[in-house]
């Protein structure tokens, strides 16, 4: 199982980068199925295979993803990815 963790700094504030963060969750949703779920300043997402974390703060988020045996190989490729779309949910 390999697990890719992701953090960036952010001046939006809170309320600002939930809104980007709930974006971003509905492109996952489209493209790779990922499910999202609000559990207070966390955006849970899940399908099989994947589970990831989106924490929200007042100056950073982070996205922690763990994948599964089948997803662990593409690890590299996913975790650019992840990092290209938080930096442009950020700008």
């Amino acid at each position: 199982m390999a697990k890719i963790s992701v953090e960036r700094a952010h001046t939006l504030g809170k309320e600002a980068a939930r809104e980007n963060a709930d974006k971003l969750a509905k492109k996952l949703n489209e493209q790779y199925g990922l499910e999202p779920q609000w559990s207070g300043d966390t955006l849970n997402l899940k399908r099989s295979g994947v589970k990831g974390e989106v924490h929200i703060a007042d100056d950073s988020i982070r996205v922690d993803v763990e994948l599964g045996l089948m997803m662990s190989a593409m690890s590299g490729m996913i975790k650019a990815e992840i990092e290209k779309a938080l930096d442009k949910a950020l700008a």
